[in-house]
């Protein structure tokens, strides 16, 4: 089998480039959603309902993306259509969400709920094709390498996101709380967040050329697909999913569940709860909100600089170890959080979910790309993604009962139960097999 060039550290970090951009984005979604969706008048029962979105697109669209991915070839290539196309809705969906209540002004939280699916659609369609561009183009000695630069550039673009909405407060934007309305430090941070995405996913599109369908299949030790060749469904690819996956999937169901209360109940966690470390005044509403885009901007930052070790520490001592004490590291985290006032006293607990957030976006993708058909890559890393989104439906659709029922409506309780599950997502790694390669270090 003849393998695959090895690509140059710039061209691995041109692959996966648009992610910097889409992930600020996402990051912009996950640090202000509780907040435009209290600002509309959301209910604290009923915001679990509202992150539904995201894990449902993903759900839906990913594996439709790779399954169509899969058996695309164009002169753009085989994944980069996807991506191109879906970069340009996600800008437009961020363009619209600050304008909710304008847009329907009698029903501003339908119309919030309704660009927040469409939002996450466009992300799914764009962020899915990363994924298998990583594995189609590397070699199996540079594949972790590969995901580990795109874990960098996910949290790279995770810390933009966070701040940016602070940035703009310190440059004089009004980061006022009206009822009704998003503020608007927010809504320009969803304006410079869209064009940056577009920007990013530019990059990718022009600097990547994707392998043409012969070269493929040559570096793959597989025949080029005719077109009246019988091509297995989806029910069939389900039935023959690598197990490792099966195994990958209970450990990213605990970890995900875990990240999704963070998601969810951090905002109204530390509201009433964290005080000033200069005043040791409790934060107002604003105040408050801002701060939770900083927390939101910490972890990514130990996740970056672990980033840059990762795939060194894991050549030496395994995916499995280091992915099982990353893991362990966000547990720590969230238990942390539920005994800190402190405004800067948060940032501690943050560093370990952060170091947990690295392993979680890198080394499960490692271990799966050396187990999966090369030509079905991109439909299995869509079902992959299944392990990723059902954990969040399942805690979106209790999240609002066991918070009111079992813990007396406090959200605190919630990052309680988060570190738990990362506890338990860190055992459960001692029971995957990985297919054994070599590494490049």
């Amino acid at each position: 089998m003849q393998k695959k060039p090895k690509l140059t550290f710039w061209q691995i970090w041109n692959l996966s480039f648009g992610f910097l951009g889409v992930q600020i984005g996402y990051s912009l979604q996950n640090s202000n959603t509780s907040s435009i969706f209290e600002s509309l008048g959301a209910d604290l029962s009923h915001l679990s309902y509202f992150w539904l979105a995201a894990p449902v697109a993903g759900l839906v669209i990913q594996p439709i993306v790779g399954l169509f991915s899969d058996g695309t070839w164009t002169r753009l290539g085989r994944r980069i259509p996807f991506i191109l196309g879906g970069a340009i809705i996600s800008a437009v969906a961020l363009a619209l969400m600050p304008n909710a209540p304008i847009l329907l002004a009698f029903a501003p939280l339908l119309m919030g709920a309704l660009i927040l699916l469409f939002m996450d659609l466009s992300f799914n369609v764009t962020m899915q094709p990363f994924r298998a561009l990583v594995a189609d183009m590397l070699d199996d000695s540079q594949k972790t390498k590969g995901y580990v630069v795109q874990t960098f550039l996910i949290n790279l673009g995770a810390v933009v996101g966070a701040v940016l909405p602070l940035i703009l407060t310190h440059c004089g934007v009004s980061d006022e709380v009206i009822p009704g309305q998003v503020p608007q430090h927010i809504a320009w941070s969803y304006y410079i967040g869209g064009a940056i995405l577009l920007a990013t996913v530019l990059v990718t599109v022009f600097r990547t050329k994707e392998y043409p369908p012969e070269e493929f299949a040559r570096y793959n030790n597989q025949p080029v697909e005719a077109e009246d060749e019988h091509k297995p469904s989806f029910v069939e690819l389900l039935r023959n999913v690598p197990k490792v996956m099966l195994q990958l999937g209970v450990v990213q169901f605990f970890s995900w569940a875990a990240l999704f209360l963070m998601w969810t109940y951090l905002k109204p966690a530390i509201t009433g709860v964290v005080v000033s470390h200069e005043t040791g005044e409790l934060l107002s509403a604003g105040q408050t909100q801002t701060w939770v885009g900083v927390l939101n901007g910490i972890y990514p930052i130990p996740a970056c600089i672990a980033a840059l070790f990762i795939d060194k520490i894991a050549a030496r001592w395994g995916n499995k170890l280091v992915y099982a004490v990353c893991l362990l590291c966000g547990a720590l985290g969230f238990l942390g959080l539920c005994v800190t006032t402190d405004q800067y006293a948060q940032m501690i607990p943050m560093v370990g979910i952060g170091v947990a957030w690295a392993g979680i976006l890198a080394m499960p993708y490692a271990i799966l790309s050396r187990a999966v058909d090369a030509r079905r890559m991109g439909v299995y890393m869509g079902i992959f993604n299944f392990t990723i989104t059902i954990p969040q439906i399942v805690i979106g659709l209790t999240g609002g009962m066991i918070v009111e029922h079992l813990f007396g409506s406090s959200p605190m309780s919630m990052l309680a139960l988060a570190g738990v599950f990362m506890l338990l997502a860190a055992v459960s790694v001692a029971f995957v097999r990985e297919k054994r390669e070599e590494v490049e270090a």
